[in-house]
């Protein structure tokens, strides 16, 4: 296919450069603002194409070499050949669009952004394997950009050295195994003092590569656990018992979890994050707080050391009870927890009738449209959203902006995920 040059004007909210031929919108792979490229077409669509770089014609200043050998292939970074700085700007400038765009609101104040440690940083997340037998060796990684194919990785510098230093022990590991082919994925879950991999195998395994992986847990100081079936199964393997936790600083508690909960993928960035969220929360000590998608109390526990009473809802059940015990094991008496699909309406909930000076959101990356239409109720005179998708975050200010009477005060960006087109941000709205 032949190739032409274009000027890429902008970036894609997932890190792709945008030229414009003949009026419509190309997105090119790899390419920056500023920049002209040859480029081929990798796809025709009704309202945008795609296409790669065969050549770059000029290199936009904001251009770095990116710092891992795989980057352009895995498809688990989208942003490492652009600059830290560039990077968390592209990031406020989505969110302010969306904003624009879809919530028809703009910030009064925009904050800062809060950046961490960029490399390194990821203490939870999710490996593919892969064995191969034309290459005789089994793939470890994240997914490639067409997600039918594992990134044939040898090192990931965005997971914790612990594993992202050790991708081809790993995949000499699962390619010694009699069930190389019945590994499925490798789950990793870091807390303060442990690291832990849990292997997914599709069949039992015999005592020989019992054996095998219980040694390379042994010989690299991490934990190994199984899991045959689903997230009921998980079992330790090495060493017998696995307890996996981490200490939120500033609020002097302790959180224990279960390798395959979700936590904040970034522990820094997180201690940052609740530090933010307690601060524009403005929790004092006469304060009843509503905290909705509450987890394991990540938020919940810190600020139920500022606070009369807080109540955490939360749609998984385990993540519940979890929240309870971490209640208990911290010597919180104040913090009370339901179980509730936050879905559909709980508008007739005792929880969700009762009156809160406070509301805090965590909501997944569909937002949290279900809980605005009967929350906050008129007492409630701050809410703070924390959000991992700036779309429905954008459209769930519009919602508080024009019907419930806020105004959105402060926002920013967090950059959660550093060298990834993720956008994650907070907000803040008062009456």
């Amino acid at each position: 296919m032949q190739s032409f040059e274009v000027e890429i004007d902008s970036l894609t909210h997932d890190g792709r450069g945008v030229a414009r031929v003949e009026g419509k919108a190309l997105f090119v792979a790899g390419a920056l603002p500023g920049e002209r490229a040859l480029v081929r077409y990798a796809g025709r669509h009704r309202h945008y194409d795609e296409a790669r770089v065969v050549e770059l014609l000029s290199q936009s200043p904001d251009r770095v070499d990116p710092h891992c050998p795989h980057f352009g292939q895995c498809g688990g970074c989208a942003l490492q050949h652009l600059s830290a700085p560039r990077q968390i700007e592209a990031k406020q400038r989505v969110l302010a669009e969306n904003f624009e765009r879809i919530g028809k609101v703009s910030p009064a104040q925009w904050l800062p952004p809060l950046t961490d440690q960029s490399w390194g940083y990821r203490r939870k997340g999710r490996l593919s394997v892969k064995w191969v037998d034309k290459k005789g060796k089994a793939l470890v990684g994240f997914r490639e950009d067409n997600p039918r194919f594992v990134a044939d990785l040898s090192v990931c510098h965005t997971l914790l050295p612990e594993v992202g230093q050790r991708i081809e022990a790993l995949s000499a590991l699962i390619g010694s195994l009699d069930a190389r082919r019945e590994i499925a994925q490798i789950e990793i879950a870091a807390g303060d003092d442990t690291v832990a991999l849990v292997f997914r195998h599709l069949s039992p395994l015999n005592e020989a590569d019992l054996g095998k992986l219980a040694a390379f847990g042994r010989a690299h100081g991490l934990a190994i656990l199984l899991q045959p079936k689903g997230p009921d199964s998980v079992q330790a393997l090495w060493p017998d018992r696995i307890e996996l936790h981490f200490r939120i600083h500033d609020a002097d508690v302790d959180l224990a979890f279960e390798p395959l909960d979700f936590i904040q993928v970034n522990a820094g960035m997180n201690q940052r994050m609740v530090a933010r969220t307690l601060d524009l929360l403005d929790a004092r000590d006469g304060d009843t707080v509503l905290d909705l998608y509450c987890g394991l109390g990540n938020f919940t526990l810190p600020i139920a050391r500022r606070v009369r009473l807080i109540v955490g809802v939360e749609g998984d059940v385990r993540l519940v009870e979890r929240a309870a015990a971490n209640a208990v094991r911290n010597g919180i008496a104040n913090a009370d927890f339901h179980a509730a699909d936050l879905s559909i309406s709980h508008a007739q909930s005792n929880w969700a009738r009762a009156g809160y000076d406070k509301l805090l959101l965590d909501p997944p990356r569909s937002g949290a449209a279900e809980v605005l239409e009967y929350l906050p109720r008129k007492g409630t005179d701050r809410v703070v959203y924390v959000s991992c998708h700036p779309g429905s975050l954008a459209r769930d200010a519009g919602t508080l902006v024009t019907r419930h009477g806020f105004t959105l005060t402060r926002a920013g960006v967090m950059d959660m995920f550093p060298h990834t087109a993720h956008v994650e941000s907070i907000a803040l709205f008062e009456r």
